[in-house]
């Protein structure tokens, strides 16, 4: 008979502030699932400080987590599979950026970020088999869609993740993204202010505009835009500043412009792909800047094209050559947020 241990409080250490809650609950009780981890939320089972909390609430010092009965089957220190040759080889050629606290990696199109039921490939995986035990390896920071590709960062160290967590918190990360969409937006600059709600479909989670009345629910969401290149009026290479980082934020903001992102099957135009243009989203990080968390200057990378948005490039007559200095230069300012 599986044994379940007592209802305990647990409080925050120090090098675990700012981090995410799942993420902390993940580095302690590794043996419970992410849905499990839902579902002791929902019910309130699992409290902040004696309040409900979303598996995103970040973690203050010295804050105390209610854990209810759980099964006693966590995995031993250091349990989890080792890199496999081929694994670092992988890791190896995706990364862009690395240092005693930093691991910047190019996300490939079509790799998840992180597990899920039928996903058993993913980037926390393979970052599972980098250290000693759960408080040793590297940890992500921010997120990307599976679809999405490009700059990922991981913090090699507790305290480096947290550090960064506030960074993302209080916005002084700026993060650039390109994307190819339908059509010419207009104006070719501007910004979009568009709080989204979470609705489930059949297909799956998606995000919307908030209608009114559902202030409650809603999430603020803003992006800056700009059009920094177009082929006619058929396609444009959209420069764009996300200010906010909810979830298909960028995904959905285009599509409310009524400009959806080429190849997106979650916010679909209805508009043929041109031939020779990959089904796939053309979505990607370009570039992120940060505070090093050591104090010492700034962290700035910038991530070639996936494959699929190369070959678009190309069909569409745009080069990525000089835009990056073109039309991010105000990275480092406020407005780019």
């Amino acid at each position: 008979m599986t044994q379940r241990s007592p209802v305990e409080t647990r409080h925050v250490a120090e090098d675990e502030d700012g981090m995410r809650l799942d993420r902390w609950f993940k580095t302690h009780y590794a043996q419970v699932p992410h849905g499990r981890l839902e579902k002791l939320l929902r019910t309130g089972q699992v409290r902040v400080d004696g309040g409900r909390v979303k598996a995103s609430t970040r973690l203050e010092a010295g804050q105390s987590v209610r854990v209810p009965p759980l099964p006693d089957t966590a995995p031993p220190a250091g349990a989890a599979k080792p890199l496999s040759k081929a694994d670092r080889a992988f890791l190896e050629s995706i990364t862009l950026y690395e240092d005693d606290d930093l691991l910047i990696l190019n996300k490939p199109s079509g790799l998840a970020v992180q597990g899920g039921t039928k996903t058993t490939q993913h980037i926390d995986r393979l970052l599972e088999g980098m250290g000693d035990s759960p408080r040793t390896r590297p940890r992500l920071v921010h997120r990307l869609d599976r679809d999405t590709s490009g700059v990922l960062v991981v913090a090699k160290k507790r305290s480096v993740a947290a550090k960064l967590g506030k960074a993302f918190q209080t916005r002084s990360v700026r993060k650039i993204y390109w994307a190819l969409v339908h059509g010419v937006p207009k104006p070719p600059q501007g910004k979009i202010d568009a709080a989204l709600v979470k609705a489930t479909t059949p297909d799956g989670d998606r995000v919307r505009k908030a209608r009114p009345g559902e202030q409650d629910k809603a999430q603020s969401a803003v992006t800056h835009y700009a059009v920094i290149d177009r082929a006619a009026q058929q396609v444009a290479l959209m420069s764009l500043k996300p200010v906010t980082g909810r979830q298909h934020q960028l995904r959905a903001h285009m599509a409310i412009l009524g400009h959806p992102i080429l190849g997106d099957e979650k916010y679909p135009s209805g508009i043929e792909l041109p031939e020779g243009i990959e089904r796939r989203l053309h979505l990607h990080a370009r570039r992120i800047s940060f505070p090093h968390p050591s104090g010492e200057g700034v962290v700035d990378v910038t991530a070639p094209l996936p494959p699929h948005m190369e070959t678009a490039f190309a069909a569409f007559g745009f080069s990525p050559k000089g835009l990056d200095a073109e039309h991010d230069a105000e990275i480092c300012g406020t407005s780019c947020g």
